[in-house]
C-alpha cells in the first residue's frame, strides 16, 4: 500500500517546511533517498528505465523543494524589510514630533521673556518719569524759596541801607535775575582776589 506521495509505505513525502531549516533538511533527506534509490535501481533487470523514472521524480522533488525554500527566504525577506521600514517611520514620527515640541517651548519661553522686558521696561520707564517730575518740583521749588528769600532781604536792605542801595535793590526786586548775577559776579571777584593775593 502507498502513502499519498505515491511512495513506498513507510517512506515520508516532502511536507510543508516551516523554515529554511526544515526545507534543508528535508532536501539532504530526498538527496539520501535517491541515493538508496538508484542503487535499487541498478541491482533491478530494467535499470535505465527505473533509474530515469526515479530521477526525474526526485528532480521534480528537489526543484519544487528548492522553489519553496526560495518563496520562503523572499517572504522572509519582505517581512523583515517592511518591518524595517515601519520602524524607520515610526521613528521620523517620533523625531518630528519631538522636534514640534521643542520648538513650541522655545517660542513659549521667548514670548514670555519678551513680555517680560517689556514690563520691567515700561517699569523703569515710569520710574525715571516720576524721578525727573520729583526733581522739577524740588528745583522749582528751591528757586522760589531763594527768590522769596532775596525778595525778603531786598526789603529789609531796603529800608535800612542807603538812598543809592535801594535803588539798587528796587531793580533787583523788579528783575530778580540781575540780582542774582550780581551777587555770583561779586563772589567769584572776591574768590579771584584770594586765591590771587593769599595772604
Amino acid at each position: 500500500m502507498t502513502d499519498a506521495t505515491g511512495d513506498q509505505p513507510g517512506k515520508s513525502g516532502p511536507r510543508g517546511a516551516k523554515g529554511p531549516d526544515e526545507l534543508r533538511r528535508q532536501i539532504a533527506e530526498t538527496r539520501r533517498e535517491l541515493g538508496s534509490t538508484v542503487e535499487e535501481l541498478a541491482a533491478k533487470a530494467d535499470v535505465r528505465g527505473r533509474a530515469r523514472a526515479r530521477a526525474a521524480d526526485l528532480r521534480d522533488k528537489a526543484g519544487a523543494l528548492t522553489v519553496q525554500l526560495r518563496s520562503t527566504a523572499a517572504q522572509a525577506g519582505h517581512t523583515v524589510q517592511g518591518r524595517a521600514t515601519k520602524a524607520g517611520h515610526t521613528v521620523q514620527e517620533r523625531a518630528a514630533k519631538a522636534g514640534h515640541t521643542v520648538q513650541h517651548r522655545a517660542t513659549r519661553a521667548g514670548h514670555e521673556l519678551q513680555d517680560r522686558a517689556s514690563r520691567a521696561g515700561h517699569e523703569l520707564q515710569d520710574r525715571a518719569s516720576r524721578a525727573g517730575h520729583e526733581l522739577q518740583d524740588r528745583a522749582s521749588h528751591v528757586r522760589h524759596t531763594t527768590q522769596d528769600k532775596v525778595l525778603e532781604a531786598g526789603r529789609t536792605v531796603e529800608h535800612q541801607a542807603p538812598r543809592p542801595v535801594r535803588a539798587a535793590v528796587r531793580t533787583s526786586r523788579r528783575h530778580p535775575g540781575l540780582l542774582l548775577f550780581c551777587a555770583a559776579g561779586v563772589t567769584a571777584y572776591a574768590a579771584w582776589r584770594i586765591l590771587r593775593y593769599p595772604k
